[in-house]
């Protein structure tokens, strides 16, 4: 007698679902990465070891012909700390992260530390990693 059964299992793998899922998460993430976008000014910045934690802050940028940015709006240097006030006021624990070109003197760098230090803001110094 001869007694078999009638579906029989074939021991392959369809790997048809597999790229489905390979190609879904390769769209996801380029067009997340698309979105994520520095909301700086292209400067050359010093090397350095370390990170900089990514917060809710602003950017202050000082290009070497000592044209000063808040984010990436032309500020003047006179006016530099009220407009840097009017920003941060709406912020709970304000942080500023200082972006300064290489080729800036110190006391221009010095002089935006200062008015953070004077109104209470916390102070990041963003360098290019080595």
């Amino acid at each position: 007698m001869n007694i078999r059964g009638r579906n029989k299992v074939t021991p392959e793998f369809n790997m048809a679902s597999m790229t489905d899922i390979v190609f879904l998460l390769l769209i996801f993430f380029m067009i997340a990465s698309t979105l994520v976008t520095t909301n700086a000014i292209d400067i050359l910045l010093p090397k350095a070891s370390g990170k900089t934690e990514n917060k809710k802050s602003i950017a202050v940028s000082i290009k070497k012909d000592l044209t000063y940015y808040i984010d990436q709006k032309r500020v003047g240097e006179s006016v530099l700390e009220t407009q840097l006030i009017s920003v941060m006021s709406s912020q709970e624990s304000p942080t500023i992260v200082l972006r300064a070109e290489k080729s800036v003197p110190v006391e221009n760098v010095v002089k935006v530390m200062d008015i953070a230090n004077r109104n209470k803001f916390k102070v990041i110094l963003a360098v290019q990693p080595k």
